[in-house]
């Protein structure tokens, strides 16, 4: 049956068509105290994307040690880095002020929301879709803010939020970018802080390392592209620096466990380089979106004094891209371009 509205009645109006974006990061814990960080490792070190056999002999040795003792150690290399002020980590001051900026950007089109979260921790990857469904978002572009792909990174946070919609009656269409390890925009950002950043010191490197989050090597057999990706970046940054392998190194640090990880590792080439005459080097971490604890922390800081207690003299680290200007270039041409057709 056909309902005729009365003369002079309008219909009610459509709900609000909005399109999210939610950048996401990895996570941090909510306080840094040992309660705080063992909430955060159960959930990081529970993913089978990130420790992929969970069976029985993992679950003694995640809770029965790793969750006993790590917790307080890791919570005072926390509290080295935290954000005191807003009494959060750096990871989370920095996201959050990312997707502030692209809010920013995208403010003339007013369909556009703009939100964060973290694949551990909070705020999580399900409250970030509830609140841009809440605001009338039909359509959601996921950004997993990882440069380079990996099943331990950018995988689960597809799989999380596959999760969250998996709940949903009335799902939103969904899109996520690509990863982006020699994406021009992002080749060009990383050459242009490394420039800018150099120009500040007070001493010239004698050669750059570019130190990349560890995985283990068997994950890598198994198919995964990283450090395929990881090789790729290293090299179009070479070219753009005009640079040899011998003056841009490439390694991998934060490895964990008795396994093999990808070689060479970030920590023993410190001590070889120096051991080796090496007196100045500068750090760069290209697959880190923001500074965090494995940069701000373990570079800066644990591999500065690996480089200078085996006869190193200057090191600097490099800030990642974070929310500079040539960072917020990268993560807004990525979301342009990702949102082509929807706004």
């Amino acid at each position: 049956m056909t309902t005729v509205l009365p003369t002079g009645t309008s219909k009610p109006a459509a709900p609000a068509r909005r399109v999210g974006v939610l950048l996401v990061n990895l996570g941090t814990p909510d306080t840094a105290d040992a309660p705080g960080v063992r909430v955060y490792l159960k959930e990081f070190l529970s993913d089978a994307r990130v420790i992929e056999d969970q069976g029985l002999v993992w679950q003694f040795i995640l809770n029965g040690i790793i969750l006993r003792s790590r917790p307080r150690t890791k919570a005072l290399d926390y509290q080295k880095i935290w954000n005191t002020e807003k009494n959060e980590s750096p990871l989370k001051t920095i996201t959050r002020s990312q997707a502030e900026k692209l809010a920013d950007v995208l403010a003339d089109r007013t369909h556009v929301v703009v939100d964060w979260a973290m694949r551990y921790g909070n705020p999580s990857i399900r409250a970030g879709i509830d609140a841009l469904i809440a605001q009338g978002c039909d359509r959601i572009l996921a950004v997993p803010l990882y440069p380079q792909y990996s099943a331990s990174t950018s995988a689960t946070v597809c799989d999380e939020v596959f999760r969250v919609l998996s709940k949903l009656r009335a799902q939103p269409t969904l899109r996520v970018t690509p990863p982006y390890y020699e994406d021009e925009a992002y080749i060009e950002a990383l050459a242009t802080s490394i420039n800018d950043h150099l120009a500040t010191l007070s001493f010239k490197p004698e050669l750059i390392v570019a130190s990349f989050h560890g995985m283990p090597k068997s994950y890598v057999d198994k198919g995964d592209p990283y450090q395929e990706h990881c090789i790729a970046t290293t090299n179009a940054l070479r070219r753009r620096l005009g640079m040899d392998e011998t003056k841009l190194l490439l390694t991998f640090q934060s490895r964990f466990g008795n396994d093999e990880w990808l070689q060479p590792y970030t920590d023993k080439t410190m001590e070889r380089l120096a051991r080796e005459g090496v007196r100045r080097i500068a750090v760069v971490t290209p697959g880190f979106a923001a500074d965090c604890l494995e940069t701000l922390e373990e570079i800066a800081q644990e591999n500065a004094e690996i480089f200078k207690h085996n006869g190193g003299e200057q090191f600097s680290a490099i800030p990642c891209l974070n929310d500079s200007e040539p960072g917020m270039d990268v993560i807004r041409t990525l979301v342009l371009r990702e949102l082509q057709g929807w706004i």
